[in-house]
């Protein structure tokens, strides 16, 4: 807001900022203005004013009400201004400056920086963060950064700012941090440094950095996860019981399921169930040899296998004997009549075992020849 109250000799000049977000307002607003000899400017405690005459800063106001001396003077600057159609050739402007602090104003890297961690390698951060400002020397500042310009706010600035601290951001964080890993409890340490180092920035156009602060350092999702990961293993004291928990839990969450996808996944994981706990047992590897020095012969098919076995796992022949043939030796169900390999009947006497080779006469069930060794 700005008032101009026009009288035949005074002017009255002040201005208010109901944006909250200008830095600097130029009165008039459309150009420059025939300001009389005796204006009042009054300027409050949170501005400063520049009266601008004959295109050049000619001094400075704080806060109170003062009086400008121009060279347009009511009646005669009328009449001196004729051959320019009654314009004055005195021009001037006064330029007020907000010098209150703006808050919030929020920086970021608008794509990931590229860093060299000491642990995870090449990896590409993101950083955001907030920053105040405030103007501290007014006639550099409209000098070197507003122009001519009718307002200025921190729309304008705020741009280039970012792009400022995102650059000093970027040196300062490749010399001062090895990894992401030691970032908590830093980020005070870091914005304070930061800051440090941009005050010549600012102070080039009259401005002040009064706070600036890093709320957040992220990687990439995938590198997030990687910490996370980290982070879990280094609360695992146990990994084998881990392990064996989360496959437990995969188990239970597969019986849930329905339908054969769940089925399926439920099955594959109990095939796999026995291996993973027998893996993790200590000494398994000497249990499995010395359980092979204890293997047996099937007195069926003749293959290995274990000594406690009650069936064999190649033929199917029960190894706990109940009732054999007397004849071949066979195994015999419960109330058989009659063997199933030889046909002999269970109520016969058993017959002596004839070999082929040398006529040898063995002992009925006998599978080689007690003489010559030759199968029967």
């Amino acid at each position: 807001m700005n008032r101009f109250d026009s009288a035949v000799f005074l002017e009255s000049i002040e201005w208010f900022d109901e944006t909250g977000r200008e830095l600097v307002h130029r009165l008039p607003e459309t150009g420059s203005g025939e300001i009389k000899w005796g204006a009042q400017l009054t300027v409050r405690e949170s501005q400063a004013a520049v009266l601008f005459y004959k295109g050049k800063a000619c001094d400075a106001f704080g806060a109170g009400r003062h009086t400008l001396k121009t060279g347009n003077l009511p009646i005669l600057t009328k009449i001196l201004s004729i051959p320019w159609r009654g314009n004055s050739p005195l021009r001037a402007e006064v330029y007020m400056a907000n010098l209150k602090y703006f808050p919030n104003l929020k920086w970021g890297t608008k794509s990931p920086v590229a860093f060299k961690d000491s642990e995870l390698g090449l990896i590409r951060l993101r950083a955001h963060g907030v920053f105040n400002i405030q103007i501290v020397q007014p006639v550099l500042f409209i000098n070197s950064l507003v122009g001519t310009m009718g307002k200025f706010t921190t729309d304008e600035i705020s741009g280039y700012l970012k792009e400022v601290i995102v650059s000093r951001f970027n040196d300062y964080l490749g010399e001062t941090l090895d990894t992401i890993l030691n970032l908590a409890g830093k980020f005070d340490e870091l914005s304070i440094e930061l800051q440090k180092r941009l005050e010549d920035d600012f102070g080039h156009f009259g401005l002040r950095l009064s706070h600036l602060y890093i709320t957040s350092i992220t990687p990439p999702e995938e590198v997030q996860k990687a910490i996370d990961d980290k982070g879990r293993l280094s609360v695992i004291h146990d990994m084998d019981k881990f392990v064996k928990m989360k496959a437990a839990m995969a188990m239970e969450k597969a019986a849930e399921n329905q339908g054969e996808a769940g089925a399926g996944m439920g099955l594959g994981m109990g095939m796999m169930m026995p291996a993973m706990f027998a893996a993790s047992q200590p000494g398994q590897s000497t249990l499995v040899a010395e359980s092979t020095k204890n293997d047996t012969v099937c007195s069926d098919c003749q293959n290995k296998i274990p000594a406690n076995a009650r069936f064999c796992p190649l033929c199917g022949h029960q190894q706990l004997v109940l009732s054999q043939c007397s004849n071949c030796g066979k195994n015999l169900t419960p109330n058989a009549k009659f063997c199933s390999r030889c046909g002999h009947a269970t109520s016969e006497k058993p017959r002596m075992r004839i070999c082929s080779e040398c006529q040898t006469e063995n002992i009925p069930g006998a599978m080689f020849c007690n003489q010559c060794g030759q199968k029967l």
